[in-house]
């Protein structure tokens, strides 16, 4: 963890030595931002705000080398943080997204253009969320996780990477797929590795136990196919 120092800009706001804040940032109280960030224009951290953190990881955790997480923190211009939101460090946020409150990003996540992660979520290492994805309240996105551009995700989706249950290696560890504008309910549980096609729909309360095709939707407990897109016309 760097030296922070406290700065006039906001009150409580403490900043590494490094960090440049620009004029137009709106901050609220009690922000921390550690050294390595790099912060773009008309940035908005809301009160109790925490950017760059260092992970703080057990010696047996299955996400070691899982984020790639070599560059700075970067807010992107536009982006707004939340109240008590924290992100560690190497996370690269877009432009015009949302962080909401209490939202956790883990070491080297992405977030592209105006993606909105509701209160509450959790984001494993490495991963990325494509342009103008949407993810509801209490999303918990495992490591190994990709979520392409214009994807919806209702609240309570449980992402899933380890078929063992914690009895495995990092070798194992396989996320979910979520691809181009496929769409997941509320309290969808996703085992690991499966993949959800463009365009699929996953009805809430289901448990996908394996991939959906694109186009079809899905719904149960296990998951099964209860419609498909309509074939081409002749």
């Amino acid at each position: 963890m760097s030296a922070l120092r406290p700065s006039d800009r906001a009150p409580g706001l403490h900043v590494g030595p490094d960090v440049e804040i620009p004029d137009d940032a709106i901050l609220g109280a009690n922000v921390v931002i550690e050294s390595g960030v790099t912060i773009g224009r008309g940035v908005t951290l809301q009160h109790g705000a925490v950017v760059g953190k260092q992970p703080a990881l057990s010696a047996g955790s299955g996400s070691r080398g899982m984020s790639g997480a070599t560059g700075p923190t970067v807010l992107e211009d536009g982006c707004v943080v939340g109240c008590g939101a924290v992100i560690v460090h190497g996370c690269r946020i877009g432009p015009g997204a949302i962080v909401g409150d209490h939202v956790f990003l883990r070491e080297g996540v992405v977030l592209g253009l105006e993606v909105v992660v509701g209160h509450a979520g959790a984001i494993g290492p490495g991963v990325h969320v494509g342009d103008r994805s949407r993810l509801q309240n209490n999303a918990m996105i495992a490591p190994g996780s990709t979520i392409e551009e214009d994807v919806f995700v209702g609240p309570n989706l449980a992402v899933t990477n380890d078929p063992t249950i914690g009895r495995g290696g990092q070798d194992e560890l396989a996320g979910a797929i979520l691809r181009r504008g496929c769409r997941v309910g509320a309290s969808v549980t996703l085992l690991p590795g499966v993949e959800i096609g463009a365009g699929a729909m996953v009805a809430a309360a289901s448990l996908v136990t394996r991939s959906v095709a694109p186009g079809v939707t899905v719904m149960g407990v296990p998951a099964r196919v209860v419609s498909r897109p309509a074939p081409p016309a002749a």
